[in-house]
């Protein structure tokens, strides 16, 4: 087809489809002024769904149920005529007879529309087919549906479509359904496992007076009443860090995160973030958490610790390879950060190699830049990367014997990384120098951020030793909803306005 052909056959699609739409408002008007609102009934009565029906028809055939859900096919049959409705959990068949309903509501149901909302009242039976059915007795129109549903509920498959259309997303494709009703379980079954090991769940602001945070860029909004500049958080850390200090001792938050930055597979400016904070505790017992909360959400969902993400085999059961991140860059680029004696030699190996590293490009960040150049995209089974460099770790501990590193970790699956831990921070002299070293390098790229004076003295009052984590929760859905894109298990991902 070319592509004039092409534009001239969607145009008369939409105009047809705008017809149809044109034709349902008509009907639902007309249903309003002979006294007939579709959209009047406040409540219906429904006792089974679909799926029910189906698992106890042993039980429940003979008896009558009650059911309610979205005209999903129509075949009418002179008489007697049958229909399928979608509810949340499948389809459920209804076999609908003139004798039994009344030849006013027959009539009537001839005209019901694909996606029309219904409820029917019947005995459970099986048709001479065999297909599960509910003799309907009565019927209720309880919202009529104005446009067409999306090619008869089939093929509803254009990307940009779906994530803008989620609600015709989720009526089309039942594997999506799918996907955020495992989210949810998921979600539940993090909140259940923290909790049993004595996790406070807790909110912190989402609205902040100060820009904190390492490299993100926030959202900037203003409060009128406060002539108030304001900022959408962009972590959640320092805040559940003042609660330890308060004495909570071990907290969490599943905290709504934003990020004024770019999209892709795996970012969203908007997503939700867990972190967790445990006073007596370091970055080792966060290694054991991680690996323990991993295999249990996969037992909890697939029954076993093996999933299955894009085609590749992960198995999440521990031990979890562990590798510090010079040893990761050796083994996946040849180089050897542990013999650099200079922040102009780490500079000159990453060039080397083929990689920018600008003039003021210190030790450890070169040694970041090849690791996420050379290695990262090679952690497919879950890996735990330690000994991050001083330089990209504002908020963690030093190791005792070698002060250029941390006590931090990333966990890696599928060549991407998908969560952060380190033993924290709780020196308030060597914070506030982190701090305003960090904020005078932001502040050069034109930024207004300040060292956090209130958190720097809840340090002050005393922090005890604490093992803090954080891990993206979309990214772990995509994982266990074997999802390619972050939008994916997003509900309404962040879309660019339509033109």
């Amino acid at each position: 087809m070319t592509e004039d052909a092409a534009a001239v056959a969607g145009a008369a699609a939409e105009e047809n489809l705008s017809e149809q739409s044109a034709i349902r408002a008509r009907k639902a008007r007309a249903l309003i002024e002979g006294g007939s609102n579709p959209y009047a009934i406040t409540k219906y009565r429904r006792d089974r769904h679909s799926k029910e029906i189906v698992e106890r028809f042993d039980e429940l055939e003979g008896s009558v149920v009650s059911v309610a859900g979205r005209i999903a096919s129509k075949r009418i049959m002179g008489k007697a005529s049958f229909a399928h409705i979608l509810d949340r959990e499948g389809l459920i068949q209804i076999y609908v007879r003139k004798d039994d309903v009344g030849e006013a509501a027959y009539e009537a149901f001839k005209d019901y529309d694909i996606g029309d909302l219904v409820g029917a009242d019947g005995k459970a039976f099986r048709t001479k087919t065999g297909e599960i059915s509910i003799h309907a007795g009565s019927l209720s129109l309880l919202a009529k549906s104005l446009h067409p549903m999306p090619e008869k509920f089939h093929g509803f498959r254009d990307t940009d479509s779906r994530y803008r259309q989620r609600y015709l997303d989720l009526i089309a494709n039942p594997e999506v359904r799918g996907i955020f009703v495992a989210r949810s379980r998921i979600l539940k079954r993090i909140r259940a496992f923290l909790d049993g090991r004595g996790y406070l769940e807790v909110e912190t602001p989402v609205l902040e007076t100060n820009e904190n945070g390492a490299d993100a860029r926030p959202f900037v909004t203003h409060h009128n009443a406060l002539d108030l500049r304001l900022y959408l958080r962009i972590e959640t850390e320092l805040h559940l860090k003042r609660l330890i200090v308060g004495g909570l001792e071990k907290v969490f938050e599943v905290g709504r995160i934003f990020r004024n930055e770019g999209m892709d597979a795996r970012h969203n400016p908007e997503f939700t973030m867990i972190e967790l904070y445990e006073a007596y505790a370091d970055y080792n017992d966060m290694m054991e958490l991680v690996e323990s909360l991993y295999s249990s959400i996969a037992k909890s969902v697939f029954g076993a610790t093996a999933i299955t993400y894009q085609g590749m085999e992960i198995e999440l059961k521990a031990p979890w390879a562990r590798m510090t991140m010079a040893e990761a860059v050796h083994r996946y680029s040849g180089a050897d950060a542990t013999k650099w004696e200079s922040d102009a030699e780490a500079r000159e190996c990453v060039r080397s190699l083929g990689f920018e590293a600008d003039e003021g490009c210190a030790r450890g960040e070169c040694l970041n830049l090849l690791f996420e150049e050379t290695a990262e995209e090679n952690l497919i089974q879950p890996t735990f990367i330690t000994d991050y460099p001083i330089e990209i770790s504002p908020l963690a501990k030093r190791r005792r014997d070698d002060p250029r590193l941390t006590e931090r970790f990333e966990f890696f699956i599928c060549g991407f990384e998908c969560g952060n831990a380190y033993s924290e921070l709780n020196d308030p002299f060597d914070q506030r120098e982190r701090f305003e070293r960090q904020a005078a390098a932001k502040r050069a790229r034109g930024s207004s951020v300040e060292a956090d004076e209130d958190f720097l003295t809840a340090l002050e009052y005393g922090m005890p030793p604490t093992g803090g984590l954080g891990f993206g929760y979309d990214r772990l859905a995509m994982l266990m909803t074997d999802s390619p894109t972050i939008r994916d298990v997003l509900l309404f991902p962040t879309m660019k306005r339509e033109r």
